[in-house]
């Protein structure tokens, strides 16, 4: 049998405020300032390739808990921060192309 590695996905099932469930899948996270943020693209219905940001707190219990970045200037810095890396990644669509440059 060949060994195969196959990437762990994170997933996060998280509810809104209507009490519905939606699961996320993890694409990147990175801290900032002490503060650790999370990109979650919705694993049901994304035409768009549309994902939330979230932050990473703790609540009264000292749980770990994912809550929306109300602060709208710390939003915008973070998501740039995001679709900076995400700018930068290689996709498998288009890694021969991208080899061909290359030569």
């Amino acid at each position: 049998m060949d060994d195969e590695i196959f990437e762990e996905q994170d997933i996060y099932t998280l509810t809104d405020e209507d009490g519905n469930e939606n699961q996320f899948e993890l694409l990147a996270s990175t801290e900032v300032d002490g503060v650790v943020y999370l990109a979650l693209e919705p694993l049901d219905d994304n035409p768009d390739d549309s994902y939330v940001i979230l932050k990473l707190e703790r609540d009264e219990n000292d749980e770990e808990v994912l809550v929306t970045i109300d602060d709208e200037d710390e939003f915008d810095r973070i998501a740039d921060l995001f679709e900076d890396e995400f700018m930068t990644l290689e996709y498998p669509d288009d890694s021969a192309e991208t080899q061909k440059k290359k030569k």
